[in-house]
């Protein structure tokens, strides 16, 4: 009886650390949908300086986070056509802890760059509009759907 018991014992725990991990993946997809897609392109009003700075204060507040990000990418693509890079996804990266892959095609992609020689407590940003592939991290190695961006090429 004594390993029914403890096997009770340890269930909860196998299962609390799958369903945080199954919620961390799923916040993650949400994640890269609302913070690195934009298709249409949305313009801000000229009070945000700019497409970086109005998109910027957007992720900062949906991220409930004060930091200024130094970079963030933006692809204006439909979602669609960014997933289907993360169906077979054979490259594990080990720096991310997550499978990776580049992508085939090119996409128009915005940069945003933190400016330099700025109060601490501003978070201007400047925009690069450029036309790259990606590399997308993935949250598994098959039928998966990107969480991330993690470089340009």
């Amino acid at each position: 009886m004594a390993p029914d018991v403890a096997w009770l014992l340890v269930l909860p725990l196998v299962f609390r650390t799958t369903l945080v991990t199954g919620i961390t993946i799923q916040t993650a997809i949400k994640n890269f949908r609302t913070l690195h897609v934009d298709y249409p392109m949305v313009n801000y009003p000229k009070g945000f300086h700019g497409y970086c700075n109005g998109l910027m204060a957007y992720v900062r507040g949906k991220l409930q986070d004060w930091y200024c990000p130094k970079i963030h990418y933006v692809v204006h693509a439909p979602l669609e056509d960014i997933q289907k890079f993360c169906k077979y996804s054979e490259s594990f990266c080990e720096n991310y802890n997550e499978y990776c892959t580049l992508t085939q095609n090119s996409f128009p992609i915005t940069i945003c760059t933190l400016a330099r020689k700025q109060a601490p407590t501003s978070c201007s940003y400047n925009s690069t509009l450029t036309n790259q592939r990606l590399y997308l991290l993935c949250s598994r190695k098959h039928d998966a759907e990107p969480i991330g961006i993690i470089g340009l090429y």
